[in-house]
């Protein structure tokens, strides 16, 4: 049984610790949090060991814990990560790994030279319609890859759910958060460029949008150049655009020599229809007492219950984790090419 400590239980906190309890040999033992609400629902759930402070928890030797899930702001990352890491545990991080490419290889080398695993949550590479795209693209169903089209828009911090809540401040402090749309749902689609490619990636363009006249940008357009063939890639995101469950607005769309794929003929055909169909498989689950599909009923949220499992099964196993802190630290480069890219361009 791995022991594990959750580090943040704010909204992806939640996810993660709550996707836990459906896997098998795994269980949260302790959980940080500021809020006393939180600790309290945490402490409904059966987690005993509650903190208001990471590092006392991380600490304390007497929980004998074989793994954390940190879920904190994009400034915490580093002090979190470092200080599990230290305590000899592996890590779960949610993206980006850290808010600037020093921090990433901080952690990098914390990781390597303390002989840890670190995985961050690279969620979009394990949507079902991306790891089929992926499929056939190593199969050479589309014969040789030209063009990658990947784009989300959506309310970005501004969603919420039946209770509207405050966006926390340190999302619009770029000194705390590191960037604005690029960095929140970029990052997930040019690591996505990197994996149904194989390969890393340069910035040949990027040009950025203040729509909300945010302090951080609302909408960002980049392009992409493999740097092991012509495959280029086109990257489009915005936080800008109302969207209500379960619609959602990403896709990727691959342009072959032969054919073309795009995710939005791998999903199921009505995306209203699966939701309560999946909603009703899971409450007969749990009337015959099977154990539920997580998040099915959201499917693209299932993504973030079979990363969290791989993680843990490379933790078990002794193996590297399917996304590694080098992957974090590529597509954070990347990030950052395209934030001085647009800077030198349009500054």
């Amino acid at each position: 049984m791995l022991k594990v400590a959750a580090v943040g239980l704010g909204k992806m906190g939640k996810v993660h610790m709550n996707n836990c309890f459906y896997i098998d040999d795994v269980k949260v033992v302790a959980a940080a949090d500021q809020s006393k609400r939180i600790l309290k629902r945490a402490e409904s759930m059966g987690i005993s060991h509650l903190y208001n402070d990471y590092h006392e928890m991380l600490a304390d030797q007497t929980l004998d814990l074989d793994a954390a899930i940190v879920c904190l702001p994009n400034f915490l990352h580093l002090d979190a990560v470092k200080s599990a890491i230290e305590a000899g545990l592996d890590v779960f991080v949610e993206k980006p790994m850290a808010k600037t490419v020093d921090e990433c290889k901080e952690i990098v080398k914390l990781v390597r030279n303390n002989g840890r695993r670190l995985m961050i949550g690279h969620s979009t590479r394990f949507i079902d319609a991306v790891e089929e795209m992926k499929e056939r693209l190593d199969k050479g169903y589309l014969g040789n890859l030209e063009t990658l089209t990947m784009e989300e828009v959506i309310n970005g911090p501004f969603a919420h759910g039946s209770v509207p809540m405050p966006v926390p401040e340190w999302w619009f402090d770029r000194e705390k958060v590191g960037g604005g749309v690029l960095l929140d749902l970029g990052y997930h689609l040019i690591d996505l460029f990197r994996f149904l490619t194989g390969s890393e990636c340069k910035v040949l363009f990027s040009v950025f949008d203040h729509k909300l006249r945010l302090p951080v940008e609302d909408g960002a357009i980049a392009l992409l150049q493999s740097d092991r063939s012509s495959t280029k890639g086109i990257v489009n995101v915005g936080w800008y655009q109302k969207s209500l469950f379960p619609q959602f607005n990403f896709r990727a769309i691959a342009h072959g020599s032969a054919a073309y794929l795009s995710t939005d003929e791998l999903i199921p055909r009505n995306i209203y229809r699966y939701a309560v169909q999946e909603g009703m498989k899971n409450i007969l689950r749990r009337v015959v007492g099977k154990r539920i599909t997580p998040l099915s009923y959201t499917y693209y949220a299932t993504a973030y219950y079979k990363e969290l499992k791989q993680f843990f099964e490379s933790v078990a196993d002794d193996r590297d984790p399917p996304v590694t802190c080098e992957d974090g630290l590529k597509t954070m480069e990347a990030i950052e090419e395209a934030y001085k890219s647009s800077a030198s361009t349009y500054g």
